[in-house]
């Protein structure tokens, strides 16, 4: 147990009811996980409000309710505390919990529109290689040195973070890569979290269903520089146009990275095939089994964020050159017939765009090129038509599926894709 003013500690409390000199057991978020004397946190998501709940956390137990809006009715023995932002209090709140466990890691955000997965993932492969213990939080899943956890989310939430950052500190990890979603960054869900350093990949259509508008998405994303602490790196694509935005109020050093304009790092791709490409970065060849100059970006920000974090580059360039492509990015399957099929993660017109690209860049010219792609539901419309142009584009057959409809309808979700299918393509594709 702990005392909660201990937990409240830099919360910034607008209101107080009660004592906070009460010793606590735990911090939920969930009313459904309140237990005997723990503190509940009202949320008000984008679903559900957690206020409407503190009736029934405090029914299961809860001694201490942290929220936005006081109730009109307090319970006798029970200590309110009101704050402006319930998100950004419970991210405190679990880092406080658990005894700040950021601070104790050299942890690395990882963001961007494309390429977050790859980036940190073979950074965790990468430093393992390397002798490190070594802690991942992704998309795929969460790894404390050797274990491994599910997850749910890109940026899973604040107590998840913390609770797992905790265990890296007991099992003696030194360096932690973390995904940054801009969900995760509004719903402050990495606030109170000390980063040594960040990487931007690019930015481009994604999540205009929550942002709304580009420029809000962008700004999103460029908290996460404008929180850096001055001994942080800040690494940059700058030939991603948003690149250098992300550094403008950045109080931490300033890196970039490049394939095509003057940066801190450069590389070459001298050849792309399927089986590789052969890179040239500050003088020295690497062959990658990563294919594609989406990923030729992706080895250039692994092998910054190595040098900035320590690592000799020559041991850097040896053990990325033996590194293997993380699930369902780029995977390609040959059959004995010689069919190529390419699983692809590529949710975004950019990245289907760019698996796209490499794919036809790769073809001798003979093959037909079938791409089956969908859109998930309850996501972001506006990129569906997009996402139906560029497949019908460039393949010769354009097969649309729903993905995951969620609460949609499939055919209308593939209705959607069909309406970016320009007349001169129409017969490619296929519902």
């Amino acid at each position: 147990m702990k005392l909660l003013k201990d937990i409240l500690y830099g919360v910034g409390l607008t209101a107080v009811s009660g004592s906070t000199s009460v010793m606590v057991n735990t911090v939920c978020f969930d009313s459904r996980k309140v237990g005997m004397d723990d503190v509940f946190v009202a949320i008000k998501g984008t679903i559900t409000d957690g206020h409407q709940y503190i009736e029934k956390a405090i029914n299961q137990g809860a001694k201490a309710i942290i929220c936005e809006e006081l109730p009109e009715q307090m319970v006798n023995g029970i200590t309110y505390a009101e704050v402006d932002n319930g998100n950004k209090a419970l991210a405190i709140m679990a880092s406080n919990f658990y005894d700040n466990p950021s601070k104790n890691l050299r942890l690395v955000g990882v963001t961007g529109t494309n390429g977050k997965t790859t980036i940190s993932s073979l950074l965790y492969q990468l430093f393992k290689k390397a002798g490190f213990k070594v802690g991942l939080i992704s998309t795929i899943k969460i790894m404390v040195d050797d274990a491994e956890y599910s997850t749910s989310h890109t940026t899973p939430d604040a107590l998840t973070i913390n609770s797992h950052l905790n265990l890296m500190n007991e099992a003696g990890v030194e360096f932690c890569f973390m995904e940054v979603s801009s969900h995760g960054i509004h719903q402050k869900r990495t606030e109170g979290l000390v980063f040594e350093g960040a990487i931007f990949t690019n930015l481009s259509h994604d999540h205009l269903d929550y942002h709304k508008t580009f420029a809000e998405y962008r700004d999103t994303k460029k908290i996460l520089f404008d929180n850096l602490p001055k001994k942080a790196f800040a690494l940059t694509n700058i030939d991603d146009k948003n690149g250098l935005v992300m550094l403008q109020n950045t109080k931490a050093r300033k890196f970039t990275y490049a394939l095509k304009t003057f940066a801190d790092y450069r590389a070459q791709i001298l050849e792309n095939q399927f089986d590789g490409q052969l890179l040239k970065i500050d003088d020295n060849e690497l062959w990658t089994k990563l294919i594609g100059h989406f990923n030729a970006y992706n080895i250039l920000a692994i092998y910054a964020t190595a040098d900035l974090l320590g690592l000799e580059k020559l041991e850097t360039l040896r053990i990325l050159s033996e590194l293997e492509n993380v699930d369902g990015r780029f995977q390609y399957y040959i059959s004995r017939e010689r069919i190529t099929a390419i699983v692809d993660y590529a949710h975004t017109p950019d990245a289907l765009k760019n698996v796209l690209d490499t794919i036809n860049t790769l073809r001798t010219g003979n093959e037909n090129v079938i791409t089956v792609v969908g859109c998930g539901g309850d996501r972001d419309r506006s990129k569906r038509p997009v996402m139906g142009h560029i497949a019908s584009e460039m393949s010769n057959t354009a097969i649309f599926t729903s993905d995951n409809p969620r609460s949609e309808s499939p055919n209308a979700i593939i209705g959607e894709m069909e309406a970016g299918v320009e007349p001169q393509n129409a017969k490619k594709f296929c519902p």
